[in-house]
């Protein structure tokens, strides 16, 4: 019977194809992540006060009708003399060619030892660059900042979700199974909680974070102000789920036996509301990593010299930033990419392990 109902799910979910493609993309995502610094053709913090703002770097392919392979120009920095604009004018006299497993910017590997290989890039030119999402007002790589930034704003999404999904159960659970007035106190909390507008509750609880902290405690702040707003709602249904459970046979037997409530609730009630908790999960985190981008993006989150997603769109804040250097909205498409995969495993999960949706239907 188990095997039947694990093939059926299996079925159901690969037969979701804006699933299976969430799928493919967060994978892709978190790899991404995992060997940011190597993907990464520069260091995210390395500056190149020539090339600020530089737009993202065309690469070529045919020198004068030839094919040679992959490479850029060396660029020359001047302003127009009319509208004193910064551009950027190409040497073809000066060709640096595309390599693999180049050498460039130190970076420690997982932080365990130092190494300055990267993927690809064309090395450290004085008078050329290889930036493919352009550059920020500091003259550094927009795509090494959102390789790294992608670690900050996906992992908060992750831990921060687990904490409130964990937080959440227990708390629905213990609710759900004493009833009385301890359920009362915990709904009545819960719902005054959830009076408060999320986003100003998010930001007056970061503004508890002391400035002075450093970025990875603040990082961890972040996440715990995620994580104290995410739970309500995952209580709320456990809670309806346990009081249902608690009535069942084999809840009545374990007390009959004499087994502790603690033991009940962890043992019997919890991992029967794991199938909801799951689909909870995938459906919370892009809620926890719009979240995250959003205090970023005010300010309030994570700052210098650790970067995120929504660090990164704080740099076009205004309308004219966005019409000179439209490029430095890419984080937000990377925001949307996640969000919108998440939601797709999400409802692909759901639909796959609801008792009542046989294959056919998907």
């Amino acid at each position: 019977m188990k095997g039947n109902t694990e093939l059926r799910v299996r079925k159901a979910f690969f037969k979701h194809k804006l699933g299976i493609i969430g799928m493919i993309i967060l994978i892709l995502l978190y790899l991404m992540i995992l060997f940011a610094d190597f993907l990464a053709p520069y260091n995210y913090q390395s500056t190149k006060r020539d090339f600020t703002f530089s737009e993202p770097t065309k690469i070529h392919w045919r020198k004068d009708g030839e094919f040679i392979g992959p490479h850029v120009y060396g660029m020359t920095k001047s302003r127009d003399p009319v509208t004193f604009a910064v551009k950027y004018v190409k040497d073809e006299e000066k060709i640096y060619p595309i390599r693999i497993f180049v050498r460039g910017d130190t970076y420690k590997f997982w932080g365990l030892w130092e190494t300055d290989i990267h993927l690809f890039g064309i090395g450290l030119q004085d008078d050329a660059v290889l930036y493919l999402f352009g550059g920020d007002r500091f003259g550094r790589d927009l795509f090494s900042r959102v390789l790294i930034g992608g670690r900050v704003s996906l992992t908060a999404g992750l831990i921060g979700t687990l904490i409130a999904v964990v937080i959440g159960a227990v708390v629905g659970a213990f609710s759900g199974y004493y009833g009385g007035w301890i359920d009362v106190v915990i709904q009545r909390l819960i719902e005054i909680l959830r009076s408060f507008p999320r986003i100003p509750l998010w930001l007056a609880l970061a503004m508890l974070l002391p400035p002075t902290w450093p970025s990875t405690t603040v990082y961890l702040g972040i996440v715990i102000v995620l994580s104290f707003i995410g739970w309500m709602g995952v209580a709320r249904v456990i809670r309806g789920m346990v009081l249902s459970l608690r009535e069942k046979e084999y809840i009545l037997a374990a007390q009959v036996i004499g087994q502790s409530n603690f033991k009940i609730i962890t043992k019997h009630l919890i991992p029967n509301t794991v199938t909801y908790l799951v689909v909870v999960s995938t459906l919370s985190i892009p809620g926890m990593i719009l979240g995250e981008s959003s205090i970023s993006f005010l300010g309030l989150g994570i700052k210098e010299p650790m970067t995120s997603w929504g660090l990164l769109l704080k740099q076009a804040q205004s309308l004219s930033d966005i019409q000179a250097h439209p490029w430095l909205m890419i984080p937000g498409l990377f925001i949307i990419l996640a969000v919108l995969s998440f939601n797709f495993v999400g409802d692909a999960l759901r639909d796959a392990l609801d008792p009542y949706r046989t294959v056919d239907k998907v």
